[in-house]
């Protein structure tokens, strides 16, 4: 697939990999819908990409709004007359043990963001889909894959993430709809720094050692763009990860073990 003429949605676009992922795919002249919360950072990335030769729509969203994601999906076609691919970024992380929260309304928060914006922008968008048999890309992450500690309530919406389109990829079998998830690991953005702590609140600063066993931002939406060029199945980001998701089947207690080693969580 080019990306040339196409129409893409895109949340979470106003930072982090969607951002990049913007500016990416306005170069190679995609028609982009931007969605996030942040309207003034969505129209200067809006501004950004028509310099780089794409058509852009800035469109606030909330993603845990339904009536906000049917508007989303409204706009995006009256502006492009139709949508080919959606790309499912929004996203909200945490950063602590499970028996340190104080505010349980942050598991409730962050599945809303990342499972449920999935959802609604997801059921608003597909009869478009079908239409122009396009393609579903959810931007999950390793720990959709594996648990992890000290980010509970997030790998718990991750992996809600991968079971909701993994169910979907069957679904659409047979509408010409591909379904694409994409699993980075820990990425140069600084969704972490504004990860929510233990009482609800944003942390701010990031508790990891952030220079350690993290991917350029460049190159993980590099390995995006070609999942969604070559309409792939999954993308699985790293040597180390593909390993582990091989060997996890096997000897579960050894994937326990490097990711507790990789996180070190806080307090420990």
């Amino acid at each position: 697939m080019t990306f040339r003429d196409k129409s893409i949605l895109l949340t979470g676009a106003s930072a982090g990999i969607g951002r990049e992922l913007a500016k990416v795919i306005a170069a190679k002249h995609g028609r982009i819908a931007l969605a996030a919360r942040n309207a003034e950072a969505l129209e200067e990335l809006a501004a950004e990409c028509r310099a780089r030769g794409g058509e852009a729509l800035a469109v606030p969203t909330d993603v845990t709004d339904p009536d906000a994601c049917r508007r989303l999906v409204e706009q995006t076609v009256e502006a492009f007359g139709g949508i080919d691919v959606v790309v499912n970024n929004a996203g909200l992380s945490m950063w602590a043990r499970f028996d340190e929260v104080t505010d349980l309304s942050l598991f409730e928060r962050i599945m809303r963001v990342n499972y449920l914006g999935s959802v609604y922008v997801t059921w608003h968008a597909l009869p478009h889909l079908k239409r122009s048999r396009g393609l579903l890309v959810a931007v999950s992450s390793l720990t959709g894959k594996t648990g992890v500690p000290a980010r509970s309530g997030y790998a718990a919406s991750k992996h809600a993430v991968q079971g909701l389109f993994d169910s979907l990829r069957i679904e659409l079998r047979h509408t010409g709809v591909d379904v694409l998830v994409v699993s980075p690991g820990f990425v140069e953005t600084d969704i972490r720094s504004h990860a929510l702590g233990g009482d609800g609140k944003p942390l701010e600063v990031s508790p990891r050692d952030e220079a350690r066993g993290t991917m350029k931002l460049e190159d993980c939406v590099a390995q995006i763009v070609d999942g969604i060029a070559h309409r792939r199945r999954e993308v699985v980001m790293t040597p180390q990860a593909k390993v582990g998701m091989f060997v996890k089947p096997f000897a579960p207690r050894v994937i326990d073990w490097v990711a507790a080693r990789t996180i070190k969580d806080p307090g420990k």
